[in-house]
């Protein structure tokens, strides 16, 4: 009876695990997240320098008391929350690399001329955000990590062209970034280019560099 009863054990078939619970998020990630917005929409109207930790706090809905337990100032703001967002830009450039390099260039002009970030107010608030790197060391390190990551990227696109215009694609790079750069900021400055027009010139002209059909 014994022998009998272990094999019934054994045959029958596993008790089904449960599947995990989707992961919630905290009550305190949600209100980091609050105040990232407060942040990105205080930036937006009036500025950074003139954003103060009270207009942050309101516009998340919390005491100015009660914010600095989640950061230290609106410095820390910035830094953490343009960190996250220069990661979530990365991660979406760099998975463009599965792509032919040619249409590399029409998904990275896109994205940054047709994507996301891609209105008069959201250029507005990443130049913002250049700004006050030059003079905030963490941000100006989280600038410099996405400035080299862009244009590695975009040297593995020239390396993969066909005919170079410029000899080294580390060159062809460095101007091809500063070109996405300089567009994007002309478009909020200039009200002769379109974004549709910054558009065009970035990727003919990079078209052009690589010796791809424009």
């Amino acid at each position: 009876m014994k022998n009998a009863s272990a094999k019934a054990t054994t045959d029958s078939p596993s008790p089904t695990k449960a599947e995990p619970a989707p992961r919630r998020d905290s009550r305190g990630e949600k209100r980091r997240r609050r105040i990232y917005k407060s942040l990105h929409d205080c930036i937006i109207n009036k500025g950074y320098v003139k954003t103060t930790l009270a207009d942050i706090a309101e516009g998340a809905g919390m005491t100015a008391s009660h914010l600095l337990y989640y950061f230290n100032g609106k410095e820390a703001i910035l830094e953490q929350y343009f960190a996250n967002v220069s990661v979530r830009f990365l991660e979406k450039i760099e998975s463009f690399s599965e792509h032919p390099p040619q249409q590399q260039v029409q998904l990275l002009a896109n994205f940054w001329f047709r994507g996301e970030t891609s209105t008069r107010l959201e250029i507005g608030f990443m130049l913002e955000c250049f700004g006050a790197a030059v003079n905030d060391d963490v941000l100006r390190v989280t600038k410099a990590d996405f400035d080299s990551r862009c244009k590695a990227h975009l040297v593995e696109i020239f390396l993969a062209a066909p005919a170079l215009v410029l000899d080294d694609a580390g060159d062809s790079a460095e101007i091809a970034y500063s070109m996405m750069i300089g567009l994007r900021s002309a478009v909020y400055f200039d009200e002769d280019i379109s974004l549709e027009r910054a558009h065009g010139l970035f990727t003919n002209a990079v078209n052009r560099m690589c010796g791809f059909g424009v």
